[in-house]
């Protein structure tokens, strides 16, 4: 374990984000991880499939790698065009809530005769806020899986930008909820988009828009619906760690969790 951290190359201070066109300004309570560090933390030290769509990881410095209250922050991009803000006032985030929690008692069928934790969406951990002047939008639920003494902690943060936007997602236990609170009010200020990519950049005559708002963005689970890209957590055996793995649709996220990690006994996690 000591040996694999010690061949990772930690960034601080201000680091790129190439493909999202994004800048992060890191304190001091976080370093960074590029892609390829990223993705063989999370396949070969965590054990996940494997998943180009990850750009980077932000791991607290106060709980590492080999901690027990680990956790990280996962990056993504989505370039599905510019995400409107128009419905922001006007979304009832309880009755969204209510939907999610349906959609996911619906699916549990399908993810038990796959041979997967029946999940249960217990509620919000932090309800959405989305602050218009820094196009940002953040949230948490709060998950249980069948099998599973502890909840799970699923937060979430969208960037919003001129073509799309930049996810940083974390999972830890529900019980670390406060220090992972803390941590990702750090996170919320770090990411810029360039010059020329913000928000504020979109030209609506030359530039694509998502065929989505801000509620599908909290309702990722629904991308059965929407077309939108899930996020759907996994939680893994004893010790492992909570990760993202991105899919679309049920049967895909099925398809896609073929490769997943198996306990001492040889079952699913």
């Amino acid at each position: 374990m000591t040996a694999f951290i010690d061949s990772l190359s930690f960034q601080q201070g201000e680091v790129q984000v190439p493909e999202a066109h994004a800048r992060l300004r890191l304190t001091e309570g976080f370093r960074y991880l590029g892609k390829a560090d990223a993705r063989r933390v999370l396949e070969e030290f965590w054990g996940n499939p494997e998943d180009d769509s990850v750009l980077g990881m932000l791991v607290p410095t106060a709980d590492g790698l080999d901690s027990e209250h680990s956790w990280a922050v996962i990056l993504t991009w989505s370039d599905d065009g510019h995400v409107t803000d128009a419905d922001a006032a006007e979304i009832d985030y309880a009755e969204l809530l209510a939907d999610m929690q349906a959609e996911t008692r619906d699916a549990n069928p399908a993810r038990r005769e796959a041979g997967y934790p029946t999940a249960e969406l217990i509620g919000w951990a932090q309800p959405p806020r989305y602050d218009a002047t820094s196009k940002r939008l953040h949230w948490a639920k709060h998950l249980q899986f069948e099998g599973s003494e502890g909840g799970t902690l699923n937060y979430d943060i969208r960037v919003l930008g001129r073509q799309g936007y930049l996810s940083m997602s974390a999972i830890a236990g529900i019980a670390d909820l406060d220090r992972v609170n803390d941590g990702m009010n750090d996170v919320l200020a770090m990411a810029e988009f360039e010059e020329g990519h913000r928000y504020a950049d979109f030209n609506a005559d030359t530039d694509r828009t998502a065929a989505y708002g801000l509620a599908a963005l909290v309702g990722g689970g629904l991308a059965a619906k929407t077309g939108l890209l899930a996020k759907i957590g996994l939680l893994l055996a004893k010790g492992w760690k909570l990760v993202l793995i991105a899919a679309v649709g049920l049967v895909s996220v099925v398809r896609k969790l073929g490769g997943k990690s198996k306990d001492e006994g040889g079952n699913a996690a």
